[in-house]
C-alpha cells in the first residue's frame, strides 16, 4: 500500500511539473513582446512616423520582398547542395565547380540587388523629411553591420590561426 502512495505522489508531481513547463514554453511569443528586439521594418516605420497609408504600402513591399528573398535563398541552397555533392565525385571537372560557383555568385548578386530595390521602394513612399532620415538610418545600419577590418578584410579568428594560404 505504501508503494502505491509513493507512486501516486510521484505521478502527481510529474503532472504538475509538466503543466508548468507546458504553460511556460507553449504560450504565444507575443507574451514576451517587450523582451524581443524590434523587427527592422517596425523600427523603420516608427522612426519615420509613417502614416496608415504608408504602413499599408510598406506591408505590400515587405510581403513581395520576403517572397523574393525566400525564392532566392531556396535557389541558392539548391546550388550550394549541387556544389557540395561534387565533393565525392572522383572525376571532378574544374568547369563544373567554376560553373556552379558562378551561378552561386549570380544568386548572391540577385539577393543584394533585391535588398537594394526593397529599400529604394521604402524610400519612394517617404516624404522629403522622412527620406533624409531614412538615409541616415540605412547608413548607420550599414556601418554597424560592417564587421570587416581595414580594406574589407575580415578580422583574424580569435585563436590567431586562420586557414592555410591558397595557391
Amino acid at each position: 500500500m505504501k508503494k502505491n502512495i509513493i507512486l501516486y505522489v510521484l505521478l502527481l508531481f510529474l503532472v504538475i511539473a509538466n503543466g508548468f513547463f507546458l504553460y511556460n514554453f507553449m504560450r504565444p511569443a507575443n507574451d514576451n513582446r517587450e523582451n524581443r528586439p524590434q523587427e527592422p521594418m517596425n523600427f523603420i516605420a516608427n522612426q519615420l512616423n509613417f502614416d496608415d497609408a504608408q504602413l499599408e504600402k510598406m506591408e505590400v513591399i515587405n510581403d513581395k520582398h520576403h517572397f523574393e528573398m525566400r525564392r532566392i535563398s531556396d535557389d541558392l541552397r539548391g546550388l550550394k547542395d549541387d556544389l557540395f555533392k561534387e565533393l565525392s565525385n572522383t572525376d571532378l571537372q574544374n568547369e563544373t565547380v567554376d560553373s556552379l560557383t558562378t551561378l552561386i555568385g549570380n544568386k548572391q548578386k540577385e539577393r543584394e540587388t533585391e535588398v537594394f530595390y526593397h529599400f529604394r521602394s521604402i524610400q519612394d513612399i517617404c516624404n522629403e523629411k522622412q527620406s533624409e532620415k531614412f538615409e541616415v538610418i540605412i547608413k548607420d545600419a550599414l556601418r554597424k553591420g560592417d564587421n570587416n577590418g581595414p580594406e574589407g578584410q575580415r578580422p583574424p579568428p580569435p585563436n590567431g590561426h586562420g586557414p592555410p594560404p591558397r595557391d
